[in-house]
């Protein structure tokens, strides 16, 4: 009897963290991977612009990989495909907007004209392989978000993506929970689910309700209203949009991802804005502040977005006056809350009219909060869940739900990036692990910063520099000039001349007992330099700055 093939998913991003989704499903030979997406990096990955997946084990397999689905166009599913794609030039699915938002991205990165880009519609069915793909329409903080259904020779798949019920969308498209239904009438092998929202009781409320408060905040604001949030949140610029023109109101656009994603959702019809209603900032700079709306970047508190620099004086087109109402539509995201607070703190200091708290109803998620996760499993009635998109206590916190529901506890599997999960019809299990993790981007740089730049850059952050210059005769073995020291970061010279005496004094003797021991590997002496010199400051200061030894030859 042969033996049969198996069914494998991979996440390769998203498991334990929110950000860099990317699930590889396999079966035999044959490879299509569901986002490929980035990460904003933490507070101690000094300089790094954003973290991408490792994606060693797709290139070890690249001549299987046979497309990538893409549920929806924002950064974390979408943003690590410019650095991917000339790697695993394969054909990309998604809807319009996604594939627009997507294109914008190529285009920065000119790779815009070799990219392979396919749109799909909700409930369209692609054949990859041994694969059936169904594109399912959801909910989510931007339009055309889908989730998807794969179906394969052991058993159907269906990955949410990011998803809430929400029965009155903005756009009317309603979550089409039917065709959920559907599968799960027809049985499903696997679910991946969405998890970011499950320690959040009850429902999440509709992206409609931010209109009317919207509406109520326009119609009270006296001068200039600038309304900061996700460039992504189409639904919610078409609100701001919708509520300023009611209120006689012209709009701008300020931050270059804002202006980049209004220009692409207006021409693909994703944004209705009436004619006359959007303006140049110079323009509106000229018209009274009481008939201007700006719509901005900066909800996070990101150091350089438009909003921060407005907050701080420093943005060369908007100053904020007195009397202006700011509205941050937006929750910081976990680590944030720092910098949002702030940029909430200069803008007061401005005199701005500052709207950002939870309670004022000026945003809502666009995940699935505990209620609506029970509906999708009960619709479903997966025969394994894979909690996904979530930190490891959503993810064992999504795990418990399912089991409450009926789902036995040995067919949920709270998984890491990396773990194969193996499947036959009727089985499955962890049965081992590829290679996963992240891949820092600095500048034009990926992935030549690691764990030991990063290390040294947090030792010259939190403790300086100490260099060392001295000039050796190298056939007497003696000093010809210095020791020289140049400190940065560590102490100011001038003010630290006692210590900074001293250090010269230990390292001429470190040197002299190396002249004395006839040691002429300068490898050797550097490392003799810098050991007497880190444990002499140490003793001193308390400190240990990075130490760098220069030796010149005569």
């Amino acid at each position: 009897m042969a033996r049969e093939t198996k069914l494998q998913i991979i996440p390769l991003g998203g498991l334990g963290e929110i950000g860099k989704n990317l699930t590889v499903v396999r079966y035999g030979n044959d490879i299509i991977l569901i986002d490929c997406g980035l990460a904003f990096p933490e507070e101690e990955m000094l300089g790094i612009d954003v973290v991408i997946p490792d994606i060693g084990y797709l290139l070890d397999h690249r001549d299987l990989v046979r497309a990538i689905l893409l549920t929806h166009g924002h950064e974390d599913h979408i943003g690590a495909l410019p650095y991917v794609l000339p790697q695993i030039n394969v054909p990309v699915y998604g809807t319009k907007l996604t594939l627009g938002l997507l294109g914008g991205k190529l285009k920065e990165a000119d790779f815009e004209d070799q990219a392979v880009l396919c749109p799909v519609k909700p409930r369209d069915i692609v054949e990859l392989g041994p694969f059936r793909v169904e594109f399912i329409r959801v909910s989510h903080s931007v339009p055309d978000a889908v989730g998807i259904a794969i179906q394969t020779p052991l058993g159907t798949i269906i990955h949410t993506g990011d998803f809430k019920i929400d029965h009155t969308p903005v756009d009317g498209d309603v979550i089409d929970l039917q065709r959920f239904a559907y599968y799960g009438e027809k049985g499903v092998l696997a679910l991946l689910s969405d998890s970011t929202n499950v320690e959040r009781a009850g429902y999440t409320l509709s992206e409609r309700m931010i209109g009317a408060t919207f509406d109520e905040t326009f119609k009270e604001a006296r001068e200039r209203i600038l309304v900061a949030t996700f460039a992504s949140n189409v639904h919610r610029l078409q609100q701001a949009i919708t509520a300023a023109h009611s209120h006689g109101r012209k709009v701008a656009v300020v931050g270059r991802s804002m202006v980049n994603v209004v220009s692409i959702a207006f021409q693909l019809g994703y944004l209705k804005i009436p004619p006359g209603t959007l303006v140049e900032l110079d323009e509106a700079n000229r018209l009274p502040r009481n008939q201007v709306v700006i719509l901005s970047t900066g909800s996070q508190g990101e150091p350089m977005s438009a909003l921060t620099r407005m907050a701080t004086g420093e943005h060369r087109q908007v100053s904020i006056q007195p009397n202006d109402t700011i509205i941050i539509s937006a929750t910081p995201i976990p680590g944030n809350e720092k910098l949002v607070s702030r940029v909430v703190n200069h803008l007061f200091k401005r005199g701005a009219h500052v709207i950002y708290e939870k309670t004022s109803g000026i945003h809502v998620s666009g995940h699935a909060s505990e209620e609506e996760l029970k509906l999708m499993l009960n619709l479903v009635r997966p025969r394994f869940l894979i909690p996904v998109h979530g930190e490891y206590r959503m993810l064992m916190k999504h795990a418990k739900l399912a089991q409450e529901l009926g789902t036995p506890p040995e067919n949920t599997f709270v998984a890491e990036n990396g773990n194969v999960l193996e499947f036959t019809r009727h089985t499955g299990k962890i049965s081992g692990r590829v290679a996963s993790g992240r891949v820092l981007v600095d500048g034009l740089g990926v992935g030549d910063v690691g764990n030991i730049v990063l290390r040294d850059r947090k030792q010259l952050a939190q403790e300086g520099i100490l260099i060392v210059v001295v000039t050796i005769d190298p056939e007497q073995c003696s000093i010809v000039a210095g020791p020289d020291i140049v400190s940065r970061g560590f102490v100011y010279v001038r003010e630290s001349e006692e210590l900074m005496d001293e250090a010269r004094e230990r390292v001429s003797a470190t040197l002299d007992r190396c002249s004395t021991r006839r040691i002429s590997e300068w490898s050797t002496i550097k490392s003799e330099v810098r050991e007497t010199l880190s444990k002499f400051l140490y003793e001193r200061t308390g400190r240990r700055p990075m130490i760098l030894p220069i030796i010149m030859e005569t």
